[in-house]
């Protein structure tokens, strides 16, 4: 991972290696502040890590929360759009090349467009799985790993809530982003030795 961290901070991002998600959990939380706008990206490795839970329970933070049970469509779409313009969004990546790139999938864009502007900071969580050798890998991981697994979790979950399942692979992820490099700082990396999240 030394050598990816290498190329990752040659392009201008921060890189954390760390071993354990709950190593992950324990840096993230100190990019946290008080009375920080906090906006979310989709990222089953946020929720892995137990970020997303921590984030939840402050209560000395905004947190543009999505994902709130109980909220319509206008509330969800409403915090997404906030999200963009926060202290700090928080997500993951669906792949990292070995060249230091990082390449990702959206629905609905508001985690791509994060990741390429709006936010003055930028934390990705990002297990070891993610970790591919070239750019063709990464969109093929997105497409062979990353999406059938999402698919999955959300017809899954529209079925527990008595809705139709209505996604697969011709919808599930239709905005891409490839970033080669950011603002030196703007986003960091926490690289973690585990296999978490798609």
């Amino acid at each position: 991972m030394q050598s990816i961290k290498n190329k990752l901070e040659k392009n201008g991002f921060e890189v954390i290696i760390v071993d354990t998600k709950d190593e992950a959990l324990h840096v993230a939380k100190n990019f946290v502040k008080k009375d920080m706008k906090i906006g979310l990206g989709g990222s089953t490795t946020v929720l892995e890590t137990g970020l997303l839970e921590y984030l939840v329970n402050l209560k000395n933070i905004t947190l543009f929360n999505q994902y709130e049970s109980g909220i319509d469509m206008a509330e969800n779409l409403k915090r997404r759009r906030e999200g963009i313009l926060s202290d700090l969004y928080v997500t993951g990546c669906n792949a990292i090349t070995r060249n230091g790139e990082l390449v990702n999938a959206d629905g609905s864009g508001n985690r791509v467009a994060a990741q390429i502007f709006g936010p003055k900071k930028v934390l990705l969580l990002v297990g070891k799985n993610k970790i591919v050798d070239t750019l063709k890998d990464g969109f093929k991981r997105i497409k062979e790993v990353a999406s059938v697994k999402n698919i999955n979790r959300m017809n899954k979950k529209a079925l527990e809530l008595g809705k139709e399942p209505k996604y697969n692979l011709d919808n599930i992820g239709n905005k891409f982003a490839y970033i080669n490099a950011d603002e030196p700082g703007r986003t960091t990396i926490v690289l973690i030795n585990e296999e978490l999240g798609y």
